[in-house]
């Protein structure tokens, strides 16, 4: 059977969740969000997909596009999908290259959670005739864990 987390009163004044929140203006002024973890004791993978994740190319101005998939075996601790996901539109306003868009994220979920392992793939449509694919991990993916391929076709173009 499956167990609820509690969440109190205390704990969910924190929480987005639930709550009419105005979008972030960049990543360090979003707030990230994370609930207990209802099988701490547990195994398993979770994952986040950002299908129309958008960034500004610090240089021209000009928007970029990508698929973000965040994999990840939590510990203590879940990110807050609502939080995540305001989080990561606050790149949308904020010139960053696409190197520093995946791993800012990364980082900034394993300092939040200290989940046992966590990828994340950007997975960039072309611009200027390149695509930028970036992958970026940390910790060791736990024995027997399945994990499941990211599903984003490599860049082919007509090919």
């Amino acid at each position: 059977m499956s167990r609820k987390p509690r969440i109190t009163k205390a704990k969910a004044a924190s929480l987005q969740l639930g709550h009419q929140v105005q979008a972030p203006a960049s990543p360090e002024a979003a707030q990230l969000d994370r609930v207990p973890n209802p099988h701490p004791d547990t195994n398993y993978v979770t994952r986040f997909t950002m299908p129309e994740f958008t960034s500004i190319c610090p240089v021209t101005g000009q928007p970029d596009f990508a698929i973000l998939v965040i994999d990840y075996v939590p510990s203590k601790w879940l990110v807050e999908s609502k939080a995540l996901k305001l989080y990561l539109n606050s790149f949308r306003n904020v010139g960053s290259f696409h190197e520093d868009c995946t791993v800012t994220i990364g980082k900034r979920l394993v300092k939040l959670l200290a989940p046992r392992w966590l990828r994340i793939g950007g997975y960039f449509y072309p611009r200027g005739g390149m695509p930028i694919d970036v992958f970026w991990q940390a910790g060791k993916l736990p024995a027997n864990v399945w994990v499941a391929d990211q599903g984003v076709t490599l860049y082919r173009g007509r090919g």
